[in-house]
């Protein structure tokens, strides 16, 4: 759990600030600035547009009465490409972008899907490519009786 963290929080800025300095370098200081400026703008445009296709998408398998789980994940997707395009930096707008343009997007959450399923097991059901779950597994036997508690004063 420490790795990710040193990574997202020393390593990230360390590569995004370098990566922003070689850039000043070789188009000016002005551009740069305006280069940032732009991808964020352009960046929240897309994240805007995408986030809209991915909300009808859920919006149809609630509708379909299938369980929209892959609709799930491209707007979960779409948030944090979103986010990582608004970021300045253009490491993370890589990311960003790549979490936004649909075919890439479909590698992302076929990836995610795959770890989730080996984490969370079958539980873990949709178009996603995990097994759902057997019936059997929610199925439990029991008796049930019915209390009526009635308050009492002392």
């Amino acid at each position: 759990m420490l790795l990710p963290l040193v990574l997202l929080f020393v390593l990230l800025p360390i590569v995004e600030i370098y990566a922003i300095i070689q850039v000043g370098q070789a188009i000016g200081a002005p551009w740069t600035v305006a280069l940032l400026i732009a991808d964020s703008i352009l960046g929240s445009m897309l994240m805007r547009s995408q986030g809209r296709v991915a909300w009808r998408r859920f919006n149809a398998a609630l509708a379909e009465g299938r369980p929209p789980t892959r609709e799930i994940l491209d707007g979960a997707l779409v948030i944090l490409g979103g986010a990582l395009l608004v970021t300045p930096g253009f490491v993370t707008d890589v990311f960003g972008l790549a979490l936004l343009l649909p075919p890439s997007r479909a590698i992302a959450r076929s990836l995610l899907a795959r770890r989730m399923a080996g984490r969370f097991g079958a539980a873990f059901v949709g178009r996603t490519g995990a097994a759902p779950p057997a019936a059997s597994d929610y199925d439990i036997d029991g008796t049930a009786s019915e209390v009526h508690d009635t308050p009492r004063l002392p």
